[in-house]
Parts: C-alpha cells; structure tokens; sequence
C-alpha cells in the first residue's frame, strides 16, 4: 500500500512540475515596438538598451496589470505593418494617434499633445516662411506625421523645397549638421530635446493641428486594449507620473 501510495504522489509531482513548467512557457510576453532614435519618448541608449518615457511607462503598467513586456526597436516606416503582422503587439513609443492611422489600428486613451517643428543650424537667419518657399532641402523622417505634412506642402505652387526622407530623425540631423539640408521638420517633442545641443534652434511651428500621443494595439486585441488603458489611465493618477515626466523633460 505504501509503494503504491509512494508511486501515486511520485506521478502527482511530475505532473504538477510539467504543468508548471508547460504554464510558464505559454505564458504570453507582449513586444512594444519602438523607434530606434525617438528621445525622449523611446530610443536606444549608448549601452544599446531599449529606454525612454514611453519603455518606464510601458513597464510600470506592465508590472502593475499582471502581464510581462519587452521592447523591439524597429525602422519606424514599417512599425504599423509589423503590428499587423503580429511581429509586435503594441507600439509605445510617441506615435500620433491620427484618422488614418486609426483606420488600421486602436490607440490607448491619449497621454501627449505635440506639435510640428522645423529644426535649423542656430546660425540660421531665414524664418519658418522663408525656408519653404528658398528652393532648399528639408529633412522628414519616413512614416512620421510631419513628413506626410511637409510633403503634402511641398506639392503644393506656394511653396518652393524639398522634402528630403531619412530613417530617422537622428540621420537627418548629421546632414543639418554639415549642411547637406537646411532643416529637419519632427515632433515638438524631439527638437525640444534637439534643443539641448547649443547648435540648433527652431525656425517655427507648421500651421497644423497639435497631435495627440497615443499606444496603438491591434483592433482585435480588445482585452490587451482594456489592460492597457486601465493602467495608464493608473499611471497619469500615480505620483510617478510626474517623476517619469520630470526624468524625461516633459
């Protein structure tokens, strides 16, 4: 009786250890896409970590509504189709919550409001008006808002330039730099950043609409969407999220 009782308890053990262990490697880990250069929203620190603003708040809604989280850095132009094709599960990372956007996928409750910017050398004497009719090369960042603005201005008879697309804003800034494009239009976000360097400055505001941040999930990812907007909205009522805002300069 007692081996058999022995040998009952042995296979219990062994099954509750393979359920265990079948459990933990089910267990779901959502990917947040993020732009590889985005600061102070989400980029790639100088020991190659994935960090900013949008990564803590991420975590911190993570570790507080029960699910696990790791951050993919991605070319930004191709972040939408990656979340599509479930490479990815949400993108944190500063991205504008606009119409067209939101045809294809949801975005959380809104958390930032931004503006678009044109970025110059501080040397720079033209004014915003000038520089878009002067005939000379602008930087845009592919598949950001500001680049489908200035390159639906560009088409336009009133005004004279060149919308020059990069990988990302970083690139385009090395050619302001050396003087290969005469700006480069971003999120107020970034160039206030930008701003840190004394050898910049911003030349002016687009005449467009503030944008609202947002994390965007797949449209059929409804319990994801609901974990997501609880926490944040947790997040923007928790004294952190004026310590994460201060840590970041927002």
């Amino acid at each position: 009786m007692r081996k058999r009782l022995g040998l009952l308890l042995a296979a219990l053990a062994v099954f509750v250890l393979c359920c265990g262990s079948l459990a933990a490697a089910e267990e779901k880990v959502y990917v947040n896409g993020i732009d590889f250069g985005f600061p102070p929203f989400g980029f790639v620190d100088k020991d190659g970590k994935p960090t900013g603003f949008d990564v803590e708040s991420l975590d911190w809604i993570a570790k507080k509504m029960g699910f696990k989280v790791k951050h993919q850095p991605m070319d930004w132009d191709g972040i939408i189709p990656a979340l599509l094709a479930k490479k990815i599960d949400i993108i944190a990372s500063g991205m504008s919550a606009t119409a067209e956007r939101a045809q294809k996928v949801d975005f959380s409750i809104p958390y930032y409001e931004v503006t678009q910017v044109l970025v110059v050398p501080a040397k720079e004497t033209a004014t915003l008006p000038q520089l878009l009719t002067s005939g000379k090369k602008l930087g845009i960042q592919r598949g950001t808002v500001t680049a489908k603005l200035l390159e639906e201005m560009a088409a336009k008879p009133e005004y004279k330039f060149e919308a020059v697309p990069y990988d990302s804003t970083d690139l385009s800034m090395e050619d302001v730099k050396v003087g290969r494009i005469a700006g480069s239009g971003m999120d107020s976000t970034i160039a206030k950043e930008l701003m840190k360097n004394p050898g910049f400055k911003i030349a002016g505001t687009f005449d467009a609409d503030p944008e609202k941040y947002g994390y965007a999930m797949r449209k059929e990812d409804k319990e994801f969407q609901d974990k997501v907007n609880k926490g944040l909205k947790l997040l923007m009522a928790d004294p952190h999220w004026a310590e994460l805002k201060a840590k970041y300069g927002l």
